[in-house]
């Protein structure tokens, strides 16, 4: 958690780097107050592309002293102490000032005096007087004895008694909702008996929320539709398996499962390949990754083009746009991270998805609760090596070391190294770099859930497994086919299957299912 006054720092910096651009339409390039804050350097290096080591900062301490001391030319011991006492001081005065301005701010409500006065004849008048302001706000129509407006087509129940201290309360205690509080409401100067229709009364509480707000338009609370839960219809689903090579591919042939092929995140300057592998085998469903930039994304535009497969599935959302508008049924892969009924209805009417991946991160509790929209498909994926991290950077710098400084094309398409790292928690993480892939972490076990299959009946059209070729320290003893019959048999509702399952992948973890988010 960053300290408040750390917060305070770097909002104001922008925004007095967005106010200077908007006076004077120029950039400011100071950033020296950001520096006065605890800071491990800057780096605007995703931005431009230059991915090298120097964006990684082997020293987690504060930089601060450092840039000051260097700056200053003061890069002995005895000058970077006392830039760091500086420092300090400065800080402590910064501390101070935030704090004396987070004492000024009241979040008490306004108390608010409400002043009725009118005459039949007469509009009513109301007088709102707050400690900074003061104004009054009249009804467009006048006053009318209350026997008179109860022959009104717009009377109320209390028409006969006319305007009281109840009914005026009523109809404005939705000002309490705002940084105001009825402390005291006045109707001394107002005629007894008298009466006004309703909606002149719901006019003039308008105006009175309207002026308060600054005379900015109260927009009406949005109540959360319903969703209409469609009648269960019975599902057989189907065994889909995640392959990324093509010696995966020809093991996998004889399977009567569904096979996605996944693309990889860099494309060699020649890709025909992967065409071909699509064109050939008809039956293969492109799987486009979450990250694709530059010449990588339109290369893979270019691929969906080219193959004009028959469905897709994307974590990528300009993939998805593009399916959207060739007319190419696609289903948002897992990294979409689906986890409610909206989402789902949002994908398939504003971008006609045909189908979506339930999020591997909320519990069986919490999938209940989805209702799926007509006509749309739902996917759970129930075995894959579970993905915590992806990045541009070179994640082996810090980890076993690299000769190379700088991130090119040939670390994209041909670097293919692994390593692993220990948590605070004592728990290894796993660090993943294969050829066309960016740099990935891995969890140490991959996922395992059996228990959906029969936990959720009649709600996924597939379930997927996960073969793609990534180590972790679950220990897989039989080969990608048999693996895959076993799925199958556990589809069908072999009561051995489960078990076996978990013999022959182990360990495994379903930890998410039963703890959501």
């Amino acid at each position: 958690m960053k300290g408040f006054h750390y917060v305070y720092t770097v909002v104001n910096s922008w925004r007095k780097l967005l106010d200077n651009f908007y006076t004077l339409n120029k950039s400011k390039s100071d950033d020296t107050d950001l520096y006065r804050v605890f800071n491990r350097d800057f780096t605007n290096s995703f931005l431009t592309g230059d991915i090298d080591k120097n964006m990684f900062i082997d020293n987690p301490r504060d930089n601060s002293a450092l840039y000051f001391s260097e700056k200053n030319g003061c890069t002995t011991d005895e000058g970077i102490k006392k830039t760091k006492t500086e420092l300090h001081e400065l800080r402590t005065e910064i501390i101070s000032n935030v704090r004396n301005k987070i004492s000024e701010l009241n979040v008490e409500k306004s108390p608010l005096k409400i002043s009725f006065s009118g005459k039949a004849g007469l509009p009513l008048s109301v007088s709102i007087t707050t400690a900074n302001t003061s104004f009054v706000v009249c009804s467009k129509t006048a006053l009318v004895p209350a026997r008179a407006g109860a022959d009104s087509s717009t009377n109320n129940k209390t028409s006969f008694e006319g305007l009281n201290y109840e009914d005026l309360h009523q109809q404005l205690e939705s000002i309490n909702e705002t940084e105001h509080v009825i402390q005291k409401m006045d109707l001394d100067n107002l005629q007894s008996g008298l009466f006004l229709p309703l909606q002149e009364l719901t006019a003039i509480k308008k105006r009175i929320l309207s002026r308060l707000n600054g005379s900015k338009e109260k927009f009406a609370s949005i109540e959360t539709p319903l969703l209409k839960k469609l009648k269960k219809a019975k599902i057989e689903p189907t065994l889909s398996v995640l392959i990324s090579s093509s010696q995966q591919l020809a093991e996998c042939l004889k399977t009567t499962a569904d096979l996605y092929f996944q693309l990889p995140s860099c494309f060699n300057a020649d890709y025909s390949e992967l065409i071909d592998l699509f064109l050939k085998n008809k039956a293969l469903t492109p799987w486009f990754p979450s990250v694709l930039i530059g010449k990588d994304y339109t290369s893979a535009l270019d691929i969906l083009h080219q193959v004009n497969p028959k469905r897709i599935i994307t974590n990528n959302t300009g993939i998805a746009y593009e399916a959207y508008k060739m007319g190419i049924p696609w289903i948002a892969g897992p990294y979409l991270n689906s986890v409610n009924s909206f989402s789902l209805l949002c994908l398939k009417e504003n971008f006609n998805c045909s189908g979506s991946f339930i999020s591997n991160e909320i519990s069986k509790d919490q999938i209940k609760k989805i209702i799926t929209p007509e006509d749309f498909n739902l996917y759970y994926s129930i075995y894959h090596p579970v993905l915590l991290l992806t990045s541009r950077q070179c994640l082996f710098h810090q980890i076993d070391g690299c000769n190379k400084s700088t991130i090119d094309e040939e670390c994209n398409l041909q670097c293919n190294r692994f390593s692993s790292i220990t948590n605070l928690k004592n728990r290894s993480l796993l660090v993943n770099k294969t050829k066309g892939y960016y740099h990935r972490i891995y969890n140490n076990i991959n996922l395992l859930n059996t228990d959906i299959v029969t936990d959720l009946p009649d709600m996924f059209s597939s379930f997927f497994i996960d073969l793609t070729d990534v180590k972790t320290e679950t220990n897989i003893s039989m080969d990608n086919i048999d693996i895959i019959k076993i799925f199958e048999n556990l589809l069908k509702g072999s009561p051995d299957s489960k078990i076996e399952l978990e013999k022959i992948i182990h360990p495994s973890s379903n930890i998410q299912y039963k703890k959501g988010i």
